[in-house]
């Protein structure tokens, strides 16, 4: 039987113009067709040669654009210059959103630098009003307060006494920005002469905090900082139950309108480590991780919050920020509650370090960070960095 003539499909390959030139053709776009005085011409110089060659690219591109004749997607045109980019921006900082802490020592009769946090300082007493002045004049909004007390002892007595370096603090800060919301952290370890953020009992060489002898002892502290003028009260202590106790005591003593911003998710952190510096708080012995929580743990973060949401919490907020953007993320999500991060001392230390060795550029990397946590579901940023954001933003 006489096989039918089949018309064979020729392998792709190179193409030969005229006068020799060849050109590898892509799939499915026509071969270039080249004069034999184009040829001829393009062997004389490089020059010429590079002519040829540009005619090449020329053929293929006008071959692209007639096989894909409307690509109607193209996201590069809102990048193509500054103003688009601002228009398309979908996540704006504001000065508003930063809250700065600051901290107040009985030790000092003038700022102290911290040396692990370049631009952080002790205050003393006389200059924290002035300070604070200083950043609502740069548009901040709020200020959250640490105590640094001239004695400490095991019942941690100057974190509620009336006369208590913070309680002092808010007064002074009130009598001349009495608009400025001020936030004082509730805990312990500051004024506890052993460092840990509760009552402790040492059995052999083992040793406990004391949850619910602990929260008694929060709650005095809230309700004497809400007594001195604290708009909210942050307990950072991460002790069972402190929220319900301290909403109930606000309560009934007439500070039905001082709000709590819990430190929901609190984790037990290596970052924390200049801020000890800084506070003058490092346990004297052990760890704090039977109450701050495994770094490890997601899903016992969301029911830390869920906790703190049903005792009364009106801000919840996680500690530390740039580690933890997953659990900041899950819990706006979940939860929809104002939501607020602590971007700590190691975490800038880390990028100031970088910055001394030029290997960052501050104001860029600062801004990128913040924006990251407000993309990821911040409504309230803690950073030292407040009033140089104040600053740059303006700019």
């Amino acid at each position: 039987m006489q096989t039918p003539n089949v018309a064979r499909r020729q392998a792709p390959g190179p193409s030969t113009a005229p006068g020799g030139a060849k050109g590898a053709c892509p799939r499915g776009l026509p071969p270039i067709q080249v004069s034999s005085k184009t040829a001829a011409t393009s062997m004389t110089s490089s020059g010429q040669r590079f002519g040829s060659a540009t005619l090449l690219a020329t053929h293929f591109r006008n071959a692209y654009r007639r096989l894909v004749r409307k690509l109607l997607h193209r996201p590069r045109r809102l990048r193509r210059s500054p103003a688009l980019r601002n228009l398309m921006r979908e996540t704006q900082l504001s000065v508003h959103d930063f809250v700065l802490p600051l901290f107040i020592s009985e030790k000092v009769q003038q700022r102290r630098p911290i040396a692990s946090m370049p631009g952080v300082f002790q205050l003393p007493i006389k200059e924290v009003a002035d300070e604070a002045r200083a950043a609502q004049d740069l548009g901040l909004q709020a200020v959250l307060l640490f105590g640094i007390p001239e004695q400490k002892d095991e019942q941690a007595s100057g974190a509620y006494a009336e006369h208590g370096i913070v309680q002092k603090a808010l007064r002074a800060i009130k009598s001349k920005c009495p608009d400025l919301v001020t936030i004082t952290d509730v805990c312990l370890c500051e004024y506890m002469s052993h460092g840990h953020c509760g009552v402790t009992r040492i059995d052999g060489d083992h040793f406990h905090v004391l949850n619910d002898e602990t929260v008694e002892l929060l709650v005095r502290t809230a309700l004497s900082h809400a007594a001195a003028g604290a708009d909210m009260v942050a307990p950072s202590d991460m002790m069972d139950g402190r929220i319900g106790a301290i909403r109930e005591a606000l309560d009934d003593r007439g500070f039905d309108q001082t709000a709590i911003m819990s430190y929901a998710a609190k984790f037990a952190s290596a970052f924390y480590g200049p801020f000890r510096e800084a506070a003058e708080s490092p346990p004297q012995f052990g760890d704090r991780r039977s109450y701050q929580m495994d770094f490890a743990n997601a899903n016992e973060a969301l029911r830390e919050v869920a906790l703190d949401i049903d005792e009364g919490a009106d801000i919840v907020m996680v500690k530390p920020a740039l580690p933890y953007m997953d659990i900041l993320w899950r819990v706006r999500e979940r939860f929809g509650k104002p939501t607020a991060v602590y971007h700590v001392s190691g975490e800038y230390a880390m990028v100031k370090s970088a910055v001394e060795k030029g290997l960052l550029n501050e104001r860029d990397a600062a801004l990128e960070i913040m924006t990251a946590l407000k993309r990821a579901g911040a409504d309230i940023i803690v950073t030292y960095w407040a009033r140089e954001l104040a600053r740059w933003l303006e700019d």
